[in-house]
């Protein structure tokens, strides 16, 4: 069993904002590996089964809002009786990467993300797989109001394709392990391909 989870906030208003591209990569691999499926509320969020190449995975959206996403991700893990730093991803955005890019890690800290220091606090350990997905840097405008913002238009095709991206680099994960995901998935911003073809990567 492999947990992937998506970190955001829920409601309506929340949707399209930069902090919740966790919820749509997500929602992406659900389209793809479970189609159809209706998300159960489980482990203080929604979560999805899907099959992933040959690996059972849980797909998890915490409803805790971001500031408390780990108590979702350590229920799941005591739960399905996982060990974090093979059987965990974690999606989520990052202000320290460009818009388009994404990075995958083996561990690390948490950036100043709230979402993430939150997990490593409730597991007790930072060494699990976390995919950060460029929204760039906020520049002068506050940071709730950056992350909590929408996409600008120059911004959105970047993103669109970014998610597209990690939505195929946590598939490699599953299937293929971290390393492998991490060769292939590790480029510096979203290849021009990768845009013009968006709405085909779901």
């Amino acid at each position: 069993m492999k947990l992937i989870v998506g970190l955001g906030n829920p409601g309506p208003e929340y949707a399209g904002t930069r902090h919740n591209v966790g919820f749509d990569v997500i929602d992406r691999l659900a389209r793809r590996f479970a189609p159809g499926a209706t998300p159960r509320s489980k482990f203080a969020g929604l979560a999805i089964d899907a099959e992933i190449g040959d690996e059972k995975c849980m797909l998890l959206k915490p409803m805790t809002f971001m500031n408390l996403s780990g108590r979702s991700v350590l229920e799941a893990m005591q739960f399905f009786k996982l060990e974090a730093s093979r059987d965990l991803l974690v999606i989520v955005d990052d202000l320290a990467l460009p818009c388009g890019s994404i990075r995958l890690r083996p561990d690390g800290s948490s950036g100043g993300h709230n979402g993430l220091s939150d997990i490593g606090l409730k597991l007790g350990s930072n060494y699990w797989a976390r995919l950060r997905i460029g929204i760039d840097p906020r520049g002068r405008v506050r940071q709730s109001d950056y992350v909590l913002g929408k996409f600008s238009p120059d911004q959105q095709p970047l993103a669109d394709a970014s998610m597209a991206e990690a939505a195929l680099a946590a598939e490699a994960w599953a299937t293929k392990g971290l390393q492998e995901a991490m060769n292939r998935f590790n480029t510096k911003a979203a290849p021009k391909a990768a845009i013009e073809n968006t709405n085909n990567k779901d």
